[in-house]
């Protein structure tokens, strides 16, 4: 297929594809859906080799938030049956972060449900930061608390915080449908501080909330221009007692090339199955692999996630192999940009013949709060454990996956809401 051949060529050369090439990938039939993962896998192996990223949420503190934004378990209203928790302590959200470390996560994420954190948050997380950096040798941690005010940033990045998270989640054309408590603008602010405090910014979408394709193409291209190093992919997890409850609108082959989509877009950043990928991609999801070079072990914000022993067996069986903590994620051209970030106010503050974003930048990360669409799920809490003996306390799927849904059908069996891990008594999905 020409089209496929000019997207390869184009993603092995960091170069932007035409909003009609990207718009054609989402459009293309399923009979030609192996030849789109072909292509796709042919650009990730290109800058990413056969190595898989692991990362673990840590929810810091859940439900309550007085945001309103209609994909979220956690927003002002919701009726979802989820934890509901104040902040742990440092000591609780380290041995959290442990666990998912035991399994192989390189990066740990704190997630905290709420607009923003206020200066006290800040200082909290900070220990935090500190206290699993103290237990765990050598881990990345990404914080995710909301809306970042003037020079919270740079305390995060002092504390010891490595990336921050902070998704556009949809096109700026349709925002104001899915929030109205905040805008677009206020979350692409975010993430602009996350990079002039020289902090790795994450930022991705969420997939299935109705929108178009056009709106799909708009927020990913939205994001190669904010230039992040780390693109979460989230599906919606239609909660019940959540407005969006009913939308049930991706198929496994509709995911697979929207990941495409993104990894044409954005061909050497770190491209992260997140929120969802269990209940909409389901038994294709090895098949994600070859396009993607990250994702989630465990569990999720507020909902169960795969085993991780079952990530972990998955990655081994498709061939991949789990990145290491020695390993530099990102391409060598994209690593020393990130680098040099702290010194030069980030990429996302572009100057004149400053590289087209997408061939330079910083970041990577996902979680929640009111910052993504990880408000569907997350993992934590308890001594730390090895995968084997995490996978061995989890909870298996009930029975067989039913056949999709027609679009609108309320699918609560796919949906299990998180009762273990950070919060609880029970030990992690690590």
């Amino acid at each position: 297929m020409d089209l496929l051949n000019t997207l390869v060529d184009k993603g092995l050369r960091r170069e932007l594809p035409t909003r009609e090439e990207a718009l054609a990938v989402l459009a293309t039939s399923d009979d030609d859906l192996l030849d789109v993962v072909a292509a796709a896998g042919k650009v990730r192996r290109q800058w990413f080799g056969r190595r898989v990223k692991l990362n673990y949420l840590v929810n810091l503190k859940s439900g309550l938030c007085p945001e309103d934004c209609s994909y979220c378990s956690q927003r002002l209203g919701s009726k979802a049956e989820i934890l509901k928790y104040t902040w742990l302590k440092p000591d609780e959200a380290s041995q959290a972060a442990a666990a998912g470390v035991a399994g192989g996560a390189k990066r740990v994420c704190l997630v905290a449900s709420g607009r923003g954190p206020t200066d006290r948050d800040v200082d909290r997380v900070g220990k935090t930061i500190a206290a699993i950096k103290e237990q765990n040798e050598g881990v990345e941690v990404c914080a995710c608390l909301g809306l970042l005010s003037d020079g919270q940033a740079e305390r995060l990045k002092d504390a010891g915080a490595d990336a921050y998270n902070h998704n556009l989640n949809t096109s700026e054309a349709t925002y104001g449908q899915i929030t109205k408590t905040h805008t677009y603008a206020d979350r692409v602010d975010t993430v602009q501080k996350a990079h002039a405090a020289g902090l790795s910014a994450c930022s991705g979408l969420i997939a299935g909330m109705g929108e178009s394709d056009e709106d799909l193409v708009d927020v990913v291209y939205a994001l190669r221009e904010l230039d992040s190093d780390s693109v979460p992919v989230n599906f919606l997890i239609p909660f019940e007692g959540t407005p969006l409850a009913k939308e049930w609108n991706l198929t496994p082959q509709r995911a697979l090339r929207i990941l495409a989509m993104v990894r044409f877009v954005c061909p050497d950043v770190e491209v992260r199955i997140a929120g969802g990928r269990e209940v909409h991609l389901r038994t294709l999801q090895p098949l994600a692999l070859h396009i993607a070079n990250s994702i989630f072990l465990g569990d999720y914000l507020t909902s169960e996630g795969q085993a991780g022993q079952a990530d972990l067996d998955m990655i081994a069986d498709a061939g991949f192999e789990v990145e290491g903590a020695g390993t530099t994620t990102l391409p060598a051209h994209r690593s020393d940009v990130a680098a040099a970030a702290t010194t030069t106010g980030g990429c996302g503050s572009k100057s004149a013949g400053a590289p087209v974003c997408g061939s330079s930048a910083t970041a990577d990360e996902a979680g929640c709060g009111s910052a993504c669409g990880g408000c569907s799920g997350h993992a934590g809490h308890e001594a730390p454990v090895t995968a084997s003996v995490a996978a061995s306390v989890a909870a298996p799927a009930e029975g067989p996956v039913p056949a999709q849904a027609e679009a609108g059908e309320v699918r609560s069996d796919l949906v299990a809401v998180r009762r273990r891990g950070a919060g609880t008594d029970l030990a992690p999905n690590a």
